[in-house]
């Protein structure tokens, strides 16, 4: 082994020598004539600092040497720090995007979900069941009213001044209730108008035909406001008291026919459906 002199005027062991040393095993004895005096501190730093250096390498070698022999693929050393700064993600020159590549392929995939509101559907929805319950109830309510409705009614408001038979020599088929002019006429029952016009005797008339064939007729009326075909119902407005015709002042005529063209008793035929005059 070459030996030199150190800036102590002593002589040392290179860093190589002593490591190689130690690594065979082998003993290493300075030859000479003289003992050496001892080495200063700073000399023994710096042999330790390269001992240490030495020994690191060594380590690394024999590590290389055993993984020359593993057939796993498993273990793959970084060759430097370059690989090492991009593995984790810290320094190199822009390799940064393997440890990006692999946390986003490890990671959970995240879903756009579209932001939606199904407030205003929800509202289409109330407003539509609403509507169907106000129908409904709407429906309800005409029922009930159709149900509870009088079926039958007095034709006119007024004062009784003539009934049905015997006068003055002949016969009186009708009512005659007598009220101020234009006061409402309406129908006695339901039915179907079949005429309604001028009539002779009557000046202007309206003719209703009912369910079972009887026709109520209404004269010496001021106007009209029904027309052959239209549907009424009992208590809807047909026209209003007049004076015209053989009249003997502002009156209603009312007289009811069977389903032959027989003139009945009126106060007879709405007595027999509740209603009195």
């Amino acid at each position: 082994m070459s030996r030199h002199r150190s800036p102590g005027d002593t002589w040392e062991c290179t860093a190589l020598e002593a490591a190689m040393a130690e690594r065979t095993g082998t003993s290493h004895r300075v030859r000479g004539t003289h003992r050496v005096a001892p080495p200063s501190s700073a000399v023994r730093g710096r042999v330790v600092v390269a001992a240490v250096a030495i020994g690191a390498f060594a380590a690394a070698t024999a590590g290389q040497t055993l993984q020359g022999g593993n057939t796993s693929t498993d273990v793959q050393p970084l060759a430097d720090s370059k690989d090492a700064s991009a593995a984790i993600g810290i320094g190199g020159n822009g390799n940064t995007t393997r440890v990006s590549n692999t946390v986003s392929s490890a990671a959970p995939e995240i879903l756009t979900i579209a932001k939606t509101s199904a407030a205003p559907l929800e509202a289409q929805k109330i407003a539509a069941t609403d509507q169907i319950v106000r129908q409904r109830a709407a429906q309800l309510a005409a029922i009930e009213a159709e149900r509870n409705r009088p079926k039958f009614v007095r034709p006119a408001q007024g004062r009784l001044t003539s009934g049905y038979g015997a006068r003055w020599g002949t016969t009186h088929y009708g009512l005659d209730i007598a009220n101020s002019l234009g006061t409402p006429i309406v129908a006695a029952a339901d039915g179907v108008v079949i005429e309604a016009g001028p009539a002779s005797g009557f000046g202007l008339w309206v003719r209703i035909q009912h369910s079972d064939g009887t026709i109520t007729v209404y004269g010496h009326m001021d106007s009209f406001s029904v027309s052959e075909g239209q549907e009424v119902k009992a208590g809807e407005q047909i026209a209003r008291i007049g004076n015209r015709g053989y009249s003997t002042g502002p009156h209603l005529h009312f007289e009811v026919w069977d389903a032959d063209g027989l003139k009945l008793n009126p106060a007879n035929w709405l007595s027999e459906h509740g209603v009195y005059v």
